[in-house]
């Protein structure tokens, strides 16, 4: 479904984010990003769906290069992957249900987006993603009114909207508690496993990296340094953790991970 070939981003400031990256993510995944703060995984999907632009490389979503798209082609291969954000990315102010329908952009006519002139079928799209996210109460409550983790669904139901074959999720649970992490990555899972959604996700978290992930890429200054399965990451030796994580790195029990100098 979706190939990365030899992918590389420098920034202006002369940071080289990624360097080399290839992998390949098949139909029905459920991949997961793993690294330190700083070693390019936001930045890695972040050019899947060429919200930055790789500097190298190649991005094959069935075939076609995302890399090299521009106008309508890329507009076109933005509607196929519905991004989930780590801070949520809401219009606070604005209601649930317009926050839901945003996820529709790529298909109507902008005009009409600004003025917020949505189609009856969108409408009730909308209210049907946010049922499946349990969230149908809270339709017109504004944004900024609900907690991280009705946040977090809003984001989801609005990338549902866009009907995606592949949902990228950058960090979707770092600012949240165990226990909504772990429903958040629910949601995800379930559409993983019932829709046969892939799903390309970056964590910091290794005991969530072990229950949910399929399989696993592991990055380390921009570079790939791990690719397993889920089996092989739920089995992973101190010498595999250390090569991801830095030898300074320590498991800290079913928490995950810390290292020295920071949280991993």
């Amino acid at each position: 479904m979706l190939e990365i070939q030899h992918l590389s981003k420098t920034y202006d400031d002369g940071t080289q984010a990624l360097k080399d990256v290839s992998f390949h993510l098949e139909q029905g995944e459920f991949l997961v990003i793993i690294g330190l703060s700083g070693s390019g995984k936001s930045t890695l999907l972040r050019c899947i769906n060429r919200l930055v632009d790789p500097t190298e490389g190649a991005i094959l979503l069935d075939g076609e290069d995302v890399a090299a798209a521009e106008g309508n082609s890329l507009r076109n291969f933005r509607r196929r992957m519905g991004m989930i954000f780590q801070h949520f990315n809401l219009v606070k102010r604005s209601s649930v249900l317009t926050n839901v329908l945003s996820g529709r952009l790529g298909y109507v006519n902008p005009w009409k987006s600004l003025l917020h002139r949505f189609p009856k079928s969108d409408r009730d799209k909308a209210k049907s993603a946010l049922e499946r996210v349990g969230l149908e109460a809270q339709t017109h409550k504004r944004a900024d009114e609900l907690s991280g983790g009705q946040q977090q669904r809003v984001g989801i139901a609005r990338a549902l909207m866009q009907e995606p074959d592949l949902i990228l999720a950058d960090e979707p649970v770092a600012s949240l508690d165990p226990v909504l992490a772990h429903s958040i990555m629910g949601y995800l899972e379930k559409l993983n496993k019932e829709e046969n959604m892939t799903v390309l996700c970056s964590l910091h978290y290794l005991d969530l990296v072990q229950r949910y992930a399929t399989r696993v890429i592991g990055l380390k200054d921009g570079k790939v340094v791990y690719n397993g399965t889920g089996e092989d990451i739920r089995k992973i030796t101190d010498e595999e953790f250390k090569e991801i994580y830095g030898e300074e790195a320590v498991r800290v029990g079913a928490a995950g991970l810390s290292a020295e100098g920071g949280e991993a």
